[in-house]
């Protein structure tokens, strides 16, 4: 097994799953589930709000895109580059001018430098856990895990994930489920005790597959697609929704046929369908976002968002550079990320779509500085850059700054409930709102962070 393809902990990390495998793992919803989510959330936003139904309260109605890079970005190759530093911490690369003057990016990212000017770079973030799964829990749901936390569980048994809680709160926008993660989900992606009416309808495949499909919007593979008009015939052969419906909502037979008549219903809609087509796309943008898992992850992404759905996480791996984190770097990941980045944001920015669409590029933690006898960088969380764009967020910033060899910030530092409390804001959710685990204990939508106002 490659080293880039695993953390250290050696547990494997693949890139992309196979096309069209159906099977299921922790609390990821298949489409009988999903009506679940959307009948048990509109309930839930009732009762919260006395018997009304709670939309944003911002003037528009912003969506979310989280690029997460599972293993961790050496933004000091990249975003907060030192090349006055001693060698043996500045690295092999050197900077380049952006589309900003003043604002210099890694000479790897030369496709997102000419877009600079559409995010932020927050160059001050910073938290005290280097560890792979509790600091990925810190950064996609803004709480600290507790000594409770199971690392390995999945998903997480301890808070929600930021697109679970915009799914709570903000609910379904047309036929799309409210919460997508792509090309799987991370396991701190789900949501926790906010339970199944918020958890996110999950991929399973990888979109740039030249058979890529969605399992849980085509019939079954056994059903001929002239039969598949005979409601009865095509229900009875959804066994794997009928477990997951029983699984998940503990419902009365009667309340299960409906969410099974529904997700026929959803199953059958040129609308649902389009949405995850990718293929519709022109092969000149396809080619743009590059031909990768996450080149593709992000089309689909703008793709999801432009169909109505409120929150889309892509998980991409093999950001755990302990070993020839430059080479690795330079051949493989940043190209990728280069491309998909400045796919996204050129996109997003062409359709008028980037002034509702928040997008957050970031991983668990960044890397030391001091380059390893391995010529890697290891886990670092003192300090590291998050890129923010879209949705409010003003472009061509930089905002804090890291001391001379990136090691700790020196101006301006901001941490997970930070990043937390600005997502949540600017898609019009109170953060000082709370939500109430299975035991009731009240917990806020944000923990005390404050929002990054700077950038806005």
């Amino acid at each position: 097994m490659s080293r880039r393809n695993s953390f250290c902990d050696r547990v494997a990390r693949r890139d992309f799953l196979r096309v069209g495998g159906t099977s299921l793992y922790g609390m990821s919803l298949t489409l009988p589930a999903l009506i679940a989510q959307k009948a048990a959330a509109k309930e839930a936003a009732k009762s919260e709000v006395g018997g009304v139904a709670k939309t944003s309260a911002h003037k528009e109605d912003v969506s979310l895109i989280v690029v997460f890079l599972r293993g961790g970005l050496s933004t000091i190759d990249t975003f907060d580059m030192k090349p006055d530093a001693p060698a043996e911490m500045r690295g092999e690369f050197d900077p380049i001018a952006s589309s900003v003057p003043g604002i210099h990016v890694g000479e790897h990212m030369p496709k997102t430098a000419r877009h600079v000017d559409k995010f932020s770079l927050v160059r001050s973030f910073t938290h005290n856990n280097s560890n792979h799964g509790f600091a990925d829990h810190y950064m996609l749901t803004g709480y600290h895990p507790t000594p409770a936390f199971i690392r390995g569980l999945t998903p997480n048994n301890e808070r929600p994930s930021h697109g679970s809680i915009i799914s709570r709160k903000l609910g379904p926008r047309g036929p799309v489920p409210p919460y997508v993660c792509l090309p799987t989900m991370h396991k701190s992606g789900g949501a926790a005790y906010l339970g199944p009416s918020a958890e996110p309808f999950v991929i399973q495949a990888d979109p740039n597959a030249p058979d890529f499909s969605v399992p849980d919007l085509v019939p079954p593979l056994d059903i001929d697609i002239s039969r598949v008009s005979s409601r009865q015939n095509l229900l009875s052969q959804l066994g794997r929704f009928e477990r997951s419906v029983e699984a998940r909502a503990n419902s009365g037979a009667n309340t299960l046929n409906v969410f099974r008549e529904k997700a026929f219903q959803l199953m059958t809609s040129d609308a649902a369908k389009e949405a995850f087509d990718v293929d519709q796309e022109p092969e000149k943008l396809r080619e743009e976002y590059g031909r990768t898992t996450l080149g593709q992850s992000c089309l689909m992404a703008r793709r999801l968002i432009e169909a109505g759905v409120r929150c889309v996480t892509i998980e991409h791996t093999g950001w755990d550079t302990h070993g020839h984190n430059f080479r690795v770097l330079k051949k493989e990941l940043l190209p990728r990320l280069d491309a998909a980045m400045a796919g996204l944001y050129r996109d997003l920015d062409d359709r008028g779509m980037l002034d509702t669409t928040l997008v957050v590029v970031t991983g668990e933690f960044g890397r030391t500085p001091r380059i390893n006898g391995n010529a890697g960088r290891d886990h670092w969380g003192p300090a590291f850059t998050v890129p923010i764009g879209g949705g409010g967020i003003r472009g061509g910033r930089v905002v804090g700054k890291t001391d001379a060899i990136a090691s700790r910030p020196i101006d301006s530092p901001y941490g997970p409930e930070d990043l937390a409390a600005t997502i949540h804001h600017l898609m019009g959710i109170d953060p000082e709102e709370e939500f109430h685990s299975a035991e009731g204990r009240p917990f806020k939508i944000v923990n005390d962070g404050s929002v990054m106002r700077e950038m806005l």
